[in-house]
């Protein structure tokens, strides 16, 4: 029996240097496994611990596969790295070691440095795919994005949607292009000199294509429940392995720079260690010549995951700072519907308490995975935005932020999200202004279809709710092509004045940002943030660094301009000329030695 090597190779095929190539798939549920590939019959050897593997000459890179299970059914690799087409057709053998890397020498950059750009890759450029995002990198590099973050890659179902119910975890979806194509994508990122991130759903399996019920059971606990079905089983030796090694193989074989792993909080694992530790470890372990970038979307805040030791991190680099959106969207809209019902009785401390510090409405009784949570920690271990994939797609008509605030207003805020020492997120067409909007679209059929359609009702009232005058009759159907083709960029829009000189706005502050404020995030030593009293509507925050402190006053109101006097050098303000805002100053007071 040819036995999985660890967690980098368990599950799906490899090529051998001597061309050969191996499968692996554990089906405990399955007597008999079987590769069909170029019209050949390869029987897999099945051991007793659900496993069937084999080894073959007869199958090279390129060549199109299947498994037949025992009753005759075909299916595809649940871990293939490549689809002829769709989902459920053939799977592809794929010669990671193929590609000719352009910049393989490159390392990385420090996490500090980061000024993150989320993207979609399918409505990113009219083209929608990976090669033609390559055309857009000089735009971002000049912009001064130092790492773009993809929307999941992972096949789904159809030819279009989010990517948050991929089936297929280590296949790029084909709409978007090969694994080459990806892999010259981040390439070019290099070449340009920015990291790539990419977005991964470890929680849940897509609604359509899923054959791991069938052929492994034991994969999911069917008595525990996520929002979307039964729980992933991460207490099974074989599903950690499924997991871990897609991790490591979106590193290693795509030269990725880290990952950005969605709703962690809905990843239930009581084993020692935890699933999230253990993959954590295991990828930093495996690549140590390179800086990765782990990053968590988790529900309950949890500080342990973020731990560092002597500014050294172990586990996960940082978290998405949900609060932070969360405030300043109601102080700037007024909107109080859904989920910003939490924060529409003092946004003003739920602003200054994420800016500080983040955690503002932290879980201590669920901050159990990992080491005991550190305090204070680094202002880099969150991640601040304005907007997001969530914040805009998930509105009932997808409504972008420049569309419902005042311009000045909107300034400010972005001021806000460059100039804090925590991590800036813009999300794409921010960087110019784009109006069109950003639904949730999918691509389903029949009742999956019906329901997707009805289920944005409730995500609308979840985020803002309804607009005066609507109703759920206006919303945009989600699997109707024209949704889908209404959300890709208006590029024009970003060489029109109104775009150059909101993209020359940001570029402003970007280079402020690394001039000034990443020279403060590298300095060794405790950050300590200090929280000043302020009035309604007035943020006010100190960070002390090691011979520096810096200070940020923001007012979002209409009102007086009475904030605490900031000490210091001012490296950029921005009012309307009298003593009401909107308005921001940030200052830098350096201590001598």
């Amino acid at each position: 029996m040819i036995t999985p090597t660890p967690m980098r190779k368990s599950w799906g095929p490899r090529v051998l240097e001597d061309g050969r190539v191996q499968f692996h798939l554990w089906a405990p549920a399955e007597e008999t496994i079987t590769v069909l590939a170029d019209g050949r019959e390869i029987a897999m050897e099945a051991g007793s611990d659900g496993w069937h593997a084999v080894e073959t000459a007869d199958v090279r890179p390129g060549t199109a596969y299947l498994f037949r299970l025992a009753d005759g059914t075909k299916i595809p690799d649940p871990a293939s790295h490549a689809q002829q087409d769709g989902i459920d057709g053939p799977s592809v053998v794929v010669d990671h070691g193929g590609y000719a890397w352009q910049n393989p020498s490159w390392q990385g950059r420090p996490w500090e440095e980061a000024v993150v750009y989320e993207l979609h890759v399918g409505t990113f450029t009219p083209e929608g795919t990976f090669r033609a995002a390559i055309a857009r990198l000089p735009n971002l590099c000049h912009l001064g994005i130092t790492a773009i973050e993809l929307m999941p890659v992972a096949h789904f179902a159809g030819r279009r949607g989010w990517g948050y119910d991929g089936v297929l975890q280590y296949a790029p979806q084909t709409a978007y292009g090969t694994p080459e194509d990806l892999k010259a994508l981040v390439d070019a990122a290099h070449g340009h000199g920015m990291m790539v991130l990419l977005d991964v759903v470890y929680n849940h399996f897509g609604p359509i294509g899923n054959n791991l019920p069938r052929i492994a059971p034991g994969f999911f606990h069917p008595e525990r429940h996520t929002p979307w079905g039964a729980a992933i089983a991460f207490d099974e030796e074989a599903v950690r392995r499924y997991f871990i090694g897609n991790a490591l193989h979106w590193i290693e074989d795509y030269r990725l720079d880290g990952l950005r792993l969605d709703a962690t909080d809905e990843i239930d694992d009581e084993s020692e260690p935890h699933v999230l530790i253990e993959l954590a470890e295991t990828v930093r372990k495996a690549v140590p010549d390179r800086l990765i970038h782990l990053v968590v979307e988790d529900g309950m805040s949890r500080k342990g995951l973020l731990n560092r030791d002597g500014g050294i991190v172990h586990h996960y680099t940082a978290g998405w700072n949900d609060e932070f959106h969360h405030a300043l969207h109601v102080l700037a809209t007024g909107e109080v519907r859904g989920l910003y019902k939490l924060f529409a009785a003092d946004p003003d401390w739920t602003l200054r308490e994420s800016t500080a510090r983040g955690f503002a409405h932290r879980d201590i009784s669920n901050d159990r995975v990992g080491p005991a949570p550190q305090d204070p920690l680094p202002p880099v271990v969150n991640v601040n935005f304005l907007q997001n994939h969530d914040q805009i797609g998930n509105r009932a008509f997808g409504e972008r932020l420049s569309t419902l605030v005042d311009p000045a207003v909107l300034n400010v805020m972005t001021a806000l999200l460059l100039l804090a020492p925590s991590i800036p997120l813009l999300f794409m067409g921010e960087e110019y202004g784009e109006q069109r909007p950003f639904c949730f679209f999918a691509d389903f059929e029949g009742d999956l279809a019906h329901a997707t359609k009805e289920g944005r009702r409730n995500e609308a009232e979840k985020f803002g709710g309804m607009p005066e005058g609507k109703s759920a009759e206006d919303l945009p159907d989600p699997n109707d092509e024209e949704t889908f083709l209404a959300c890709k960029l208006d590029w024009p829009r970003a060489d029109s004045p109104a775009g150059r000189e909101h993209m020359a706005f940001l570029r402003e502050l970007i280079r402020l940002r690394q001039a000034h404020i990443v020279p403060l995030l590298r300095a060794p030593g405790v950050v300590q943030p200090h929280v000043l009293p302020a009035g309604k509507g007035i943020l006010a925050v100190d960070w002390r660094f090691a011979g520096a402190t810096l200070g940020i006053r923001m007012n979002l109101t209409g009102g007086d301009n009475s904030w605490p006097a900031v000490a210091g050098d001012a490296i950029f303000s921005l009012s309307p000329g009298s003593a009401a805002g909107p308005a921001i100053v940030v200052a830098i007071e350096r201590r001598r030695r």
